[in-house]
């Protein structure tokens, strides 16, 4: 555990900066998404089969405007030249590929879209960063990546 571990990013950290952003995320998309998709519903007591059908389709255009959103929002940041979110930025990791690198959109896309399978394990995925020598969650091994401490700051 000595100075090659060290500068790795380790549970806490990832778990603070996750939770700036989805902060930020949910504030975001609420103003830029919900707000205006709210008024496009039909909410009457005894709404037709088009009124139901036509909130359906509203409020599925809201899920997958959501679901980019969220997507673009990790890709983005990640592949930046500040290789990290703002949530991660304010903590002080980045994101990099296995040498140190600044990760490609494509990269960066592909370790969010990795997140789900993080997730279907029940979890486990994203907890491989408590045991894992380079503490990388399963979606960071997909993806050749590594959230490492931000040499600003340390």
């Amino acid at each position: 555990m000595g100075k090659e571990r060290e500068k790795y990013a380790g549970f806490w950290l990832r778990i603070i900066a996750i939770i700036i952003d989805y902060i930020i995320i949910m504030i975001l998309s609420y103003i830029l998404l919900h707000l205006p998709f709210k008024f496009m519903f039909n909410t009457v007591y005894s709404p037709t089969l088009d009124q139901i059908l036509h909130n359906l389709q509203i409020y599925m255009t809201y899920n997958f405007l959501n679901i980019i959103f969220v997507w673009l929002y990790f890709a983005l940041f990640e592949s930046s030249t500040k290789q990290a979110t703002i949530g991660k930025s304010i903590i002080g990791i980045k994101v990099t590929d296995l040498e140190g690198n600044r990760i490609s959109f494509a990269r960066a896309t592909g370790r969010h879209f990795a997140k789900l399978i993080s997730l279907l394990t029940l979890g486990i995925g994203y907890l491989m960063v408590i045991w894992t020598k380079k503490k990388q969650t399963l979606h960071d091994k997909i993806a050749d990546c590594l959230v490492v401490k931000d040499n600003k700051y340390a």
